[in-house]
């Protein structure tokens, strides 16, 4: 029988909730894991509170204190890592032994440490890939999933942001992106990336990935270039955050690891998940993760809820995106 999928909830302009008040890291360190990577980790909230575990997207970004406000700090035990070659993580920026089952590898390995049996999983953008290949993984260990900004990691998504599609909304800013590269490479945008971005002259990279980061930061929000984050004009991070993203979507986010070519793999595997109460946050005008990749999760998932934010892009900042995660992590608290 085909699955009839019920329209998403529609959040508007109106009253809204913000984040929660900043709360600091109680405990911190680095988790020696495999291929000689040490992993930085914090917990911040109630150390005797409901766990959760809180992905950054990228792949290659890191956490920031913000990250910490989605949640009740006095409800939620949080905990955030640095994924491998990200922010405080060692050896920063490194493409060694690193790969989307290698950090689902980590996740377990920092749930085992923390003594954590059960959690809600938190993450937007490559954050909301990585959660729903662990859970696929290890659905026994997810108590519940929060999603924005659903990114399913397939070739259509990315031709459409790195290749023919995104471009024809932003040709100011693609113009931008298309410098460093020769109009003869062109044709295959993310191959010519990550070229440069693994030349082994750190002068190369840099450039590479200061068009790179430019990018996404030009298109992350419908508010425009003021929410593009501070971190993207440091050089040290554009260079781990571009390394380490084309270097997943070069590999296709390695999925074809596990059999086929990797296309899909995430809702070829959905049925997984059906049992994990879960919410799905959307910006209608997202142009790095369109909402087709949420409409198809959803369809794919049912059960989970689905809330589109109709005056928002991707970045998680943004008022509607903020309100409805912070009711979402609410109700997730009940689970």
């Amino acid at each position: 029988m085909e699955r009839s999928t019920p329209p998403p909830a529609v959040s508007a302009p109106g009253h809204r909730r913000g984040l929660f008040p900043e709360s600091e890291a109680f405990a911190s360190g680095w988790l020696p894991a495999a291929g000689g990577h040490e992993i930085y980790y914090e917990e911040c909230g109630k150390p005797t509170g409901k766990p959760c575990v809180i992905l950054h997207g990228g792949p290659g970004g890191a956490i920031n204190p913000t990250m910490r406000r989605f949640f009740d700090p006095s409800k939620w035990r949080m905990a955030l890592f640095d994924q491998r070659g990200c922010g405080r993580s060692r050896p920063n920026a490194s493409l060694e032994d690193n790969t989307t089952w290698a950090l689902i590898e980590d996740i377990e390995r920092l749930r085992e440490h923390l003594g954590v049996e059960k959690w809600c999983v938190f993450g937007g953008s490559w954050g909301s890939t990585l959660a729903l290949a662990y859970a696929i993984t290890h659905p026994e260990r997810v108590e519940s999933l929060v999603l924005r900004g659903i990114f399913l990691l397939t070739k259509r998504e990315l031709a459409w942001f790195y290749q023919d599609g995104a471009s024809m909304l932003f040709p100011d800013a693609w113009e931008r992106f298309c410098r460093p590269i020769p109009e003869a490479e062109r044709g295959d945008m993310i191959s010519a990336y990550h070229k440069r971005l693994t030349h082994p002259d750190r002068r190369v990279q840099a450039e590479a990935a200061a068009a790179w980061s430019q990018w996404e930061g030009d298109t992350i929000s419908i508010r425009g270039p003021e929410a593009r984050p501070s971190k993207f004009n440091e050089i040290d991070f554009a260079i781990a955050f571009a390394r380490i993203e084309c270097h997943f979507f070069a590999n296709l986010g390695f999925f074809g690891q596990k059999g086929g070519d990797g296309d899909g793999w995430i809702l070829r595997n959905a049925e997984k998940i059906r049992r994990i109460p879960g919410w799905i946050v959307q910006g209608r005008f997202d142009v790095v993760t369109p909402m087709e990749a949420a409409w198809k999760l959803k369809t794919a998932w049912p059960e989970a809820r689905f809330e589109v934010v109709w005056d928002a892009g991707h970045a998680s900042t943004e008022p509607g995106i903020v309100d409805a995660l912070v009711r979402a992590t609410d109700q997730a608290f009940n689970v």
